[in-house]
């Protein structure tokens, strides 16, 4: 339980719902998505990361609909198709893709690879990866084959809903806070802890591997 807690797994009402539900429930899918996105702290921490240093809405635009893509995409074929993944190495790839995200905003692989890894590309392919850890949270149940392609795609568009909530959300925080003289003094520092929450999250999975 404890690691399904850390995990962001689904409440237990939730999984009561999930189990039980039958044929079309397009409306309580879409508030399961959007519940998910905006307490999926791991999908949230790389949000941030992605939009750290991004300032036009067509970047910002950019950036998060090819994060949307991927995960859309896994999420719908990893439910829909039954291919399953462990989620606890799944989980581990998305705690490094915070700490990717952090280390290219400090600008750590110009400093020591001489290189800058293309960052579409990163998001895209770390947001396949937060799809399966998506997938892998509703494989945990017996999902009724009545209804289960539109309920799958109610949710993805809950998914979708959340991320946008949860991104105007980080964009007014990072709009005080971008305005404030300490940014620049600040995002050191910030990028930081990020770093060293992905290498929590990380670290934490790749041990629930090996113990449970």
């Amino acid at each position: 339980m404890a690691t399904s807690a850390f995990a962001h797994g689904v409440a237990a009402d939730d999984k009561l719902f999930i189990e039980q539900a039958s044929g079309m429930q397009l409306i309580p899918f879409i508030y399961l998505g959007a519940k998910h996105m905006v307490t999926g702290y791991d999908h949230l921490l790389f949000l941030f990361g992605v939009i750290f240093f991004l300032y036009r809405m067509r970047e910002i635009g950019t950036y998060v609909t090819l994060f949307a893509i991927g995960h859309s995409v896994t999420l719908l074929y990893g439910v829909l198709s039954g291919t399953h993944v462990n989620p606890y190495i799944v989980d581990a790839i998305i705690g490094l893709s915070v700490v990717y995200k952090a280390l290219d905003n400090l600008g750590a692989f110009k400093r020591v690879l001489g290189f800058q890894p293309n960052t579409k590309a990163a998001v895209l392919i770390f947001g396949f990866f937060h799809g399966f850890g998506l997938a892998t949270k509703l494989q945990e149940f017996t999902l009724s084959q009545e209804g289960l392609v539109p309920n799958i795609l109610a949710f993805n568009v809950g998914v979708e809903l959340g991320q946008l909530l949860a991104l105007a959300a980080i964009l007014i925080v990072m709009g005080f806070w971008r305005r404030s003289g300490a940014f620049w003094h600040q995002a050191f520092a910030a990028n930081t802890v990020l770093m060293a929450a992905g290498f929590v999250l990380m670290g934490h999975q790749i041990t629930s591997y090996f113990t449970i």
